[in-house]
């Protein structure tokens, strides 16, 4: 049989063409699904840059596919591991090259079966796609839907917990939260988080109580220890978007998060018709009190 594409691994020098087949495959799925998307590589560069370096730098796999004639790059996969959550950050292959076996073959290769003490994939409603996470071991647990909102504005809320600027020293305190509310702690990913958007904790009596993060890319993740204690979170990632002149907020929430859904939807915000899951091994973590990191390639 004719070889068609080979599989490596995948290196810095990939990154613009792992782009390049991130908008291709996506811009295909909305088509295919009657949602528009479309994208300018080089501004999607600028506004995910610090994220795909960040997944590069730390990934626990990363693999490319390239065509075997012209060994240009049709397809690829990657994960990362945090403490036992192994996660299935990205997995594209061009349009041309769907449907062939490729998609398998990296999937194997970047989220091998066994890896991890859960296994996580943020999943799209393709359902090509879908159907090998369900052989990857993974089950759909609950959709997460795209929150918009394209005018943020200032909002105080009332609350008996004060809001505090997060900083590397209170690196202790997010994976503390962490480790509460998603079974797992970040590890050396706060220490991106707290340089590429603004970190901020909520704490009452001293004691840290939740966090939040906002930035012009994007925002999230937002993690509490009790549900009611997002709203004033909620009103300060909006207050602060407004303050960065954010045109349009976007924030990626459980639908079974109650308090957060209810807050934005009161506040305006409307749900994009174009949403995801998450996938995982086994149920875990309280995803009632979290919203997830956008854009939602990692929890």
């Amino acid at each position: 049989m004719t070889e068609t594409y080979r599989l490596r691994r995948g290196t810095a020098d990939d990154t613009e063409a792992c782009l390049r087949i991130l908008v291709s495959a996506v811009t295909d799925l909305g088509r295919r699904q009657g949602t528009s998307w479309e994208a300018d590589p080089a501004d999607l560069r600028v506004r995910l840059g610090s994220m795909l370096d960040h997944l590069a730098h730390h990934a626990a796999e990363w693999w490319v596919a390239e065509d075997a004639a012209s060994g240009t790059p049709i397809g690829y996969a990657r994960s990362t591991d945090r403490g036992g959550l192994f996660e299935l950050t990205e997995f594209f292959v061009h349009p041309d090259h769907q449907a062939a076996g490729l998609g398998a073959d990296l999937l194997a290769h970047a989220f091998p079966d066994g890896r991890g003490e859960v296994r996580a994939i943020i999943a799209t409603t393709d359902l090509r796609a879908q159907s090998r996470y369900y052989r990857a071991g993974t089950v759909a647990q609950f959709p997460i839907v795209s929150l918009e909102i394209a005018d943020p504005r200032p909002l105080e809320v009332a609350s008996d917990a004060e809001i505090v600027r997060a900083t590397r020293a209170d690196l202790a305190d997010l994976r503390r939260i962490d480790a509460a509310v998603l079974e797992f702690d970040r590890g050396d990913e706060f220490d991106w988080l707290v340089e590429d958007r603004e970190g901020w904790l909520l704490r009452r009596d001293g004691a840290a109580v939740g966090y939040a993060f906002v930035g012009r890319h994007g925002s999230g993740p937002i993690a509490t220890l009790d549900p009611d204690d997002q709203v004033p979170l909620l009103a300060l990632v909006e207050s602060r978007a407004a303050a960065l002149g954010v045109a349009s907020l976007t924030l990626e929430v459980p639908m079974h998060n109650g308090v957060a859904m209810r807050h934005l939807l009161d506040r305006g915000f409307r749900m994009d018709a174009f949403f995801t899951f998450l996938m995982a091994s086994r149920p875990f973590g309280q995803f009632d009190r979290y919203v997830v990191f956008g854009p939602p390639f990692i929890l």
